[in-house]
């Protein structure tokens, strides 16, 4: 049985955050659910997203805040020569090698958020066109980021699976549920 609120929800901050980046990282993983990896590759709307290649996104953007919050060298970084790969699979990956890189991802990013001495402690953004320079973020805009971040693809992810066969995530889960 899927729920869409954990059954033990912790009342601290950090585990409010927690919980609901898991809820919409769930409801990126679920759009998958029965798809081949030729269906999940798919771009069946308007838009260049197939669903393995947003589940991909997802964890690498998450990972990539992570790492930006650790102070540490991100592995998967994209240059301007990979930034597509970041969007589809290459190679021999699979949709199950991505969602297990992604939960390693999950379980790191939890670890993280527990151990951090403050969510008010900060770290520097990388020089982009879009982050002012010499800016600095929280931890706790960092939770409410990737919050943002994992809602906006969980409703793309939503968007691709009703194209290719008219299910979204709440029908899923009512089709797990027996319903």
């Amino acid at each position: 049985m899927v729920a869409l609120v954990p059954a033990e929800t912790p009342g601290d901050e950090r585990g409010a955050f927690l919980n609901f980046i898991e809820a919409q990282r769930a409801a990126v993983r679920r759009a998958s659910l029965g798809l081949t990896e030729e269906q999940a590759a798919s771009r069946p709307s308007a838009s260049e997203l197939s669903l393995s290649g947003l589940i991909k996104h997802v964890a690498e953007v998450e990972l990539n805040w992570l790492r930006l919050a650790q102070r540490r060298l991100n592995e998967k970084r994209r240059t301007q020569e990979t930034w597509h790969e970041g969007f589809a699979l290459v190679g021999d990956e699979t949709i199950p090698q991505v969602l297990a890189f992604w939960g390693q991802v999950a379980k790191e990013t939890e670890e993280f958020v527990r151990e951090v001495p403050d969510l008010d402690d900060t770290f520097p953004l990388p020089t982009a066109p879009w982050f002012p320079e010499n800016g600095q973020v929280s931890v706790r805009w960092m939770l409410l980021h990737l919050v943002q971040e994992m809602g906006r693809h969980a409703g793309h992810a939503d968007i691709i699976r009703e194209s290719l066969d008219g299910r979204d995530s709440f029908s899923l889960i009512a089709q797990e549920q027996g319903a």
